[in-house]
């Protein structure tokens, strides 16, 4: 792994402290010792950002062992503290933890209007990184932030895991045979997916906003000004906080926003769009309000070889088909109008292996299976959505140069500002 920058004496220096406490400390993280020097447990260290209910989620990943956590309220934080080992440290500011030499991952899991920030900075201080989804906020947060993982030779993990594994939602089936079916050609092409309740995937638009919250104090345990973060200020109400977070414009962007890359992601890899984007965004939904996100009827992409993918959020076709094409349908269950299906499928080659040990990529520099530059296209068709949403209007896409075509309100929204002092 890639060593901090340093005089070689002072590293020669640290190496000798660090070999001295091993009697002490069980835990050596694999890059203070050199590279190619396995630790003597042959576990990596991470570090946790954002000690929320998604955050203590990622306490106990197999092969890695929690040696700080972070977060902004004292509450979140001291319960965290309770599931690991004593001693492990603390902090209320990620930029500290970045910094300590004995972490080898950082794990992201704030609000999405901080993703792209500390995952990017985590990245330029040496670490390797764990992100929760949506990967960034912003279109232009996630072109940074694949820039900062690739410029410093980092391995980049998105958490949403169903590309590679466990069932797809109400599909109830893995996506692996789906994959296997479409690169067979037996559905032909080009092919709608439709994602949709009767399809297996429900948009949960209860994430919406209030439009009428009243400020009320904020709570002594929490740092709001470092919640807030590069995020506008708005003064604090309990339901733009936490939990409900997701129903505003300035942290998430609602049912999109929170399921959009679990449901988008494996779509993008079976139809192989991994290097690429949709050309437009159509949608149709009520007029937005400019802070609290509302809920939406429909939002199609179409890719430039006809390939569309339709977000559903009405429902109204019990019988739609989750993906359709000119030779044929699959519906979950992986039922289909093609006779035989299964069998004529056996003939056909499997999808090839994927690197889906985070911890194995990590020891051996491979590039994880769902990774910063694929990730980074399957959020920016979440992002596409969400900017047609804010806008009211349907847009075309420029896959090569990630950007808008002829629409400075929509371009706008790739790079938005944010408060100082906070870039990335």
């Amino acid at each position: 792994m890639k060593e901090k920058k340093g005089t070689d004496a002072s590293r020669r220096n640290f190496i000798k402290g660090s070999l001295a406490t091993l009697a002490t400390f069980s835990i050596v993280p694999r890059h203070v010792l050199g590279k190619g020097f396995i630790a003597p447990s042959d576990q990596l260290t991470k570090a946790i950002v954002g000690t929320g209910s998604m955050g203590r989620g990622h306490i106990p990943y197999a092969g890695t062992k929690v040696v700080a956590l972070c977060d902004v309220d004292k509450k979140h934080l001291e319960i965290a503290a309770g599931m690991v080992d004593k001693g492990v440290k603390t902090f209320s500011d990620y930029r500290e933890v970045i910094q300590l030499p004995e972490v080898d991952i950082v794990h992201v899991a704030t609000p999405p209007h901080w993703h792209g920030i500390i995952a990017a900075d985590a990245a330029r201080a040496g670490k390797d990184v764990w992100c929760e989804k949506p990967m960034t906020r912003t279109i232009g947060e996630g072109k940074r932030l694949v820039e900062a993982v690739q410029q410093h030779g980092r391995i980049f993990r998105l958490n949403t895991w169903f590309r590679f594994e466990d069932n797809f939602y109400g599909m109830r089936t893995p996506v692996k045979p789906i994959k296997k079916l479409v690169q067979s050609g037996l559905l032909g092409w080009p092919l709608k997916v439709t994602v949709s309740k009767h399809t297996g995937f429900d948009w949960k638009f209860y994430w919406v906003g209030k439009t009428n919250n009243v400020p009320q104090p904020v709570p002594a345990e929490l740092d709001y000004e470092m919640w807030l973060g590069p995020a506008p200020y708005k003064p604090y109400s309990e339901h733009r906080v936490h939990q409900t977070f997701r129903g505003y414009w300035d942290y998430d962007g609602g049912g999109l926003g929170d399921m959009g890359q679990h449901y988008i992601d494996p779509i993008q890899y079976f139809l192989g769009k991994d290097d690429t984007s949709p050309v437009s965004v159509e949608i149709d939904a009520p007029q937005q309000h400019t802070e609290a996100v509302g809920t939406w009827r429909r939002i199609t992409y179409t890719y430039a070889d006809g390939c569309q993918i339709v977000l559903d959020g009405e429902a109204k076709d019990e019988n739609v088909a989750y993906i359709e094409g000119p030779k044929g349908k699959l519906y979950p269950n992986f039922r289909s109008d093609i006779p035989d299906l299964e069998k004529k499928l056996a003939a056909f080659p499997d999808p090839e292996p994927q690197v889906t040990d985070f911890v194995d990529a990590v020891k051996n520099r491979k590039k994880f299976a769902l990774n910063e530059e694929n990730g980074h296209r399957s959020c920016t068709i979440v992002n596409m959505g969400l900017t047609a949403l804010r806008l009211g209007r349907s847009l075309k896409f420029d896959p090569e140069k990630q950007e808008f075509i002829d629409d400075e309100g929509a371009n706008r929204l790739i790079n938005q500002p944010m408060r100082g002092p906070w870039t990335i």
